[in-house]
This record gives C-alpha cells, structure tokens and sequence, in this order.
C-alpha cells in the first residue's frame, strides 16, 4: 500500500508514519501545497497513491481545498469513482458540519486526533485496502 500522510504537526505526522510504514510506502507532506505536488508526481509516474490521510487544519490550504484539488487532478487523469485514492480526513474538529462537509467533498473516513492505531487500521479495512506488505 503506498500512502501520504499530509500533517502539519511533526508528532502527529511521525505517529502516522509509524503506523503506516510497516505495511508499505509511506511518504508524508507538510501542507496541502507539498501533497498536490506530491500526488501530481506520483500521477505522472503511473504510481498514484492508494491512501491518504489529511489533516483539515493545516496552513497556506487546508485540507478540504486539499481534497477538492486533489479530485480535480484525479479526474483529469481519467480516475473516478472507486478508482480514487482512498482519503481519510485527520482532524481536532469534531462537529458535525465538518464531518458532512469532509465527506461531502469526497472523503471515505474520518479520524478524530489523537490518531489511536487501531481506528486507522479500521479505516483501512473497512475502505477495502490491503495492510500486507507488497514490495
């Protein structure tokens, strides 16, 4: 499983890290700006990611514009429907509106920080991705 976990917290994106790490390539971004570029490479090398996990508060773009963008570049790259990265939104925020607007903009999960392992691992599977190693 190839995944980027775009965080602006250095502890948060290293606990993610570790967590993801073990089960494939996991590459991490600082902000929304790092992950678009990151995603585009990966795009242009036929190597798109399978998951993402984006935090909602970041600065310079947050990730709801993060993830609209994101879909954009997927479908102008042909890539829709269940072909999609699988993305889960990390976030402090717990209210309602930012649930519905997360997965209104094209989210498939939804983590309230702090991260524990074994929701990750639940958002995982439940979004039909493989945790075995496959490189």
């Amino acid at each position: 499983m190839k995944s980027l976990i775009v965080e602006d917290d250095f502890a948060a994106r290293r606990l993610m890290q570790i967590y993801l790490a073990p089960h494939g390539e996991c590459s991490v971004a600082i902000n929304g700006i790092e992950a678009l570029d990151a995603i585009r490479e990966g795009m242009k090398d036929s190597e798109p990611y399978d998951l993402i996990c984006l935090d909602i508060m970041m600065p310079h773009m947050d990730g709801m514009e993060t993830l609209e963008k994101i879909r954009e570049i997927e479908a102008e790259n042909g890539i829709n429907g269940l072909d999609r990265t699988k993305v889960i939104m990390t976030t402090a925020k717990s209210q309602s509106k930012d649930i519905f607007g997360a997965f209104k903009t094209g989210c498939e999960g939804y983590l309230i920080k702090p991260i524990k392992k074994i929701d990750l691992v639940k958002q995982i599977e439940k979004m039909g991705l493989s945790l075995e190693r496959t490189a």
